[in-house]
């Protein structure tokens, strides 16, 4: 997924990601994050700044609810 390093990612975006892992990759949505945090932030959480951050968390608490 290409990146835009204009403004914050919204939630539904990383919804989209996040699933997109779990569903190529047959794995839970913890080890999808786990993926995401080293695949698109480097490890980094400061990499797109932190409100992407936060929209990050906040799609992976709602689909770790589902």
């Amino acid at each position: 997924m290409t990146v835009n390093h204009a403004g914050a990612l919204k939630k539904e975006y990383f919804l989209s990601y996040l699933n997109l892992i779990r569903l190529s990759r047959n794995c839970t949505i913890e080890q999808a994050k786990e993926i995401a945090m080293e695949l698109f932030f480097h490890s980094n959480i400061e990499e797109y700044g932190l409100q992407t951050y936060q929209q990050f968390l906040a799609a992976f608490h709602e689909l770790q609810k589902k």
